[in-house]
């Protein structure tokens, strides 16, 4: 296909007001002092209540969040959808683990699922698996020490609600979307949605197992996964992203003494990830791929490989995903020559979602030419819209 560079299809659904509000917001995230400063500040306001709404919502959380509620992300979806683009609905509550927060996000992540049973412009639903378990749970089950009584009971809890989930979305006719966690937690969560995968993948792919490339391990485990899955007679879906967490990977790793689980450089994460599109592309017979990146090489090498093996651009077992609020000249673009793209849409109460905005914050100021790509693109429509008028 073409370059990603039209920036009048990419910012078609946004006024010109919007635009010269996007713009202002990453120029403000350009200046990594200032999200620091920022993020530091806005912890104290939180922690003392003092009312900081009034300057949020308006600005960075309208920018990379739908709403609220489901109901509020209504427009958002329909917006959107105009333009080809799908949303998937992310209830992006951080950090909580207490019985009562567990169960309430239990509930509403049941209800995005229905939801997006009934709305042809939600394809996926998705989940976080560290909102249903104790993360010391999680952490223990994945060191492979041994488990008491309790930690048992705990964790079978975990295994229970990720079951009630994918049993949901199965029952919908939903694929849904397991993230992938910090390395320390992921061999129990993959344990765990391997069941899934068996359990419910038998007729087609609806759970949906997340490889983060950034690690050695993963070209390894996905030629694992799909041993298993045609022994085993089910369709393996997979998503895959570069990976969230490596500054704070290495520094457990090097902390607790193990082996660094990621990769020495960017190129090893490029060349895994490609690697593992390609491996996808070639047993699409019995998988489904979710091609979650803000890279362009990896989305137009993508397009590439579709073309090679004869995969019509619309083929629902392939689809390509950016974060809402980030890189549109990828999925407006991509939309528009009719492949299948979805933005992953967060949602939630603003003071819950705060983690997840300040993570945004954070890497889009550590990400390389991330926050300078999309202030260029963003200048780049202003002025075609000046020079136009």
């Amino acid at each position: 296909m073409n370059t990603f560079e039209n920036t009048e299809i990419a910012f078609k659904y946004k006024s010109n007001f919007e635009l010269k509000k996007a713009y202002y917001l990453f120029k403000t995230i350009s200046m990594p002092w200032l999200v620091k400063l920022s993020n530091s500040l806005l912890n104290f306001a939180l922690k003392i209540n003092l009312p900081v709404k009034w300057i949020i919502k308006p600005t960075v959380y309208s920018h990379f969040v739908g709403g609220e509620s489901l109901q509020k992300c209504d427009r958002i979806v329909k917006l959107l959808g105009r333009y080809n683009v799908k949303s998937i609905l992310d209830y992006s509550v951080e950090g909580k683990e207490e019985d009562e927060d567990i169960e309430m996000a239990l509930q509403e992540t049941l209800a995005s699922i229905k939801n997006a049973g009934t709305n042809n412009n939600i394809p996926f639903a998705v989940f976080k698996p560290t909102a249903f378990a104790k993360s010391y749970i999680l952490e223990k089950a994945s060191s492979e020490e041994s488990l008491n009584e309790n930690d048992k009971i705990e964790f079978q809890k975990f295994r229970e609600r990720v079951n009630e989930l994918c049993k949901t979305a199965h029952k919908n006719n939903i694929p849904i979307l397991i993230d992938a966690e910090d390395h320390c937690y992921q061999l129990a969560i993959d344990k765990v949605v391997t069941e899934m995968l068996e359990k419910y993948n038998k007729e087609k792919p609806i759970v949906f197992i997340t490889l983060q490339m950034y690690r050695k391990d993963r070209i390894a485990f996905l030629k694992d996964a799909l041993k298993r899955a045609e022994n085993k007679n089910y369709f393996l879906g997979t998503k895959y992203v570069r990976g969230a967490y490596m500054e704070k990977e290495r520094e457990r790793a090097a902390k607790m003494g193990y082996p660094d689980p990621i990769q020495p450089d960017k190129e090893s994460t490029d060349r895994d990830y490609n690697a593992a599109l390609k491996f996808t592309v070639e047993h699409i017979d019995k998988m489904a791929l979710f091609n979650g990146s803000h890279n362009e090489e990896s989305n137009e090498y993508l397009t590439h490989l579709m073309e090679k093996y004869n995969l019509a651009k619309n083929d629902e077992r392939i689809w390509f995903a950016q974060l809402y609020g980030m890189s549109d000249h990828i999925s407006f673009n991509l939309a528009k020559e009719g492949y299948n793209v979805a933005k992953y849409v967060p949602y939630g109460p603003l003071k819950y979602v705060m983690p997840y905005l300040m993570r945004r914050a954070e890497e889009n100021t550590s990400v390389a030419g991330q926050t300078s790509r999309e202030l260029s693109l963003l200048t780049k429509e202003i002025k075609r819209r000046k020079n136009k008028a």
